[in-house]
């Protein structure tokens, strides 16, 4: 049966309107990140030779093998991991209570407390980081796990407890109040009612704090140093003043790519679910 002319409009709107723009903005969003990757597995001839394919002509492990071997990119990778983790666990363990406390509980100045999460993400990140250096040289924790951690944690913290006062919001009151009738405390109401239904809210959090922390540059340049240096600093060591190590920042650059990315495909459904849930209210 040929389509009418109505669907045929209605196709070209939504070829035009939806499809095209969307397929646009993917190929801007993954056009760098593939071009990352042929680069890390492409030879050093190709690397500098011009015009340069997209695709390359032979495939190398060469760069990965080099960055392992010849430098400390692996302990990099394990600085990363731990302070990327522990500003997740710092985080959901202040963002959860203090969510919970917004969500559930009505008392003097919490506008205002909400208010000042919210303000402190316009400030920029040079105006914290100043002093939490001071803070972190008087009391000694400059180039420790910690100081990454805490610095991390602070910066990510007001958006992990709006988006989680968000999602709360959407599970019923009752539900609380019916575990306490049956002799649970609060904190049992929470761990035991709350937290399970409000599961794809933290991890979508979770995932946000690890991408957030893995990926940050300035903390980790200014609160460290030789003991801890994360993936971030130790790639733009590769960057000379003469020279550029292209192989090695490619193959750098697609390592640290690799966890973010697998981390989200594995918890896509979840994290959509998290934030769609706390962008409105039950």
């Amino acid at each position: 049966m040929k389509p009418s002319r109505v669907t045929t409009q209605r196709r070209l709107m939504r070829l035009l309107g939806t499809e095209l723009p969307v397929a646009v903005i993917l190929a801007f969003a993954l056009l760098p990140w593939v071009w990352m990757m042929l680069s890390s597995i492409r030879p050093d001839a190709e690397l500098t030779h011009s015009p340069i394919a997209l695709i390359p002509s032979r495939l190398t492990l060469i760069h990965h093998i080099e960055l392992l071997r010849r430098t400390n990119f692996i302990w990099n990778l394990r600085d990363s991991l731990v302070v990327a983790s522990g500003a997740v666990a710092l985080g959901l363990s202040l963002a959860l209570p203090a969510a919970y406390a917004f969500s559930r509980f009505r008392f003097r100045g919490r506008g205002a407390l909400r208010t000042g999460f919210l303000v402190i993400n316009m400030f920029p990140v040079v105006m914290l980081i100043l002093p939490l250096f001071v803070l972190m040289r008087e009391l000694g924790l400059l180039d420790t796990y910690v100081a990454l951690i805490a610095g991390h944690a602070t910066f990510t913290l007001p958006f992990a407890i709006w988006l989680l006062t968000s999602y709360l919001d959407g599970i019923p009151q009752e539900l609380d109040q019916a575990a306490m009738i049956d002799g649970a405390t609060r904190l049992q109401a929470l761990r035991l009612v709350v937290l399970p239904l409000a599961l794809p809210g933290v991890v979508a959090v979770g995932i946000y704090l690890f991408i957030t922390s893995w990926n940050e540059y300035l903390f980790a340049l200014m609160l460290a140093g030789r003991n801890v240096r994360t993936v971030t600093v130790a790639l733009q060591l590769f960057i000379g003043e003469n020279q550029i190590q292209w192989g090695l920042l490619m193959a750098g650059g697609a390592l640290v790519a690799l966890p973010a990315t697998i981390l989200f495909l594995f918890a896509q459904r979840r994290l959509v679910g998290g934030l769609t849930g706390g962008a409105v209210k039950g």
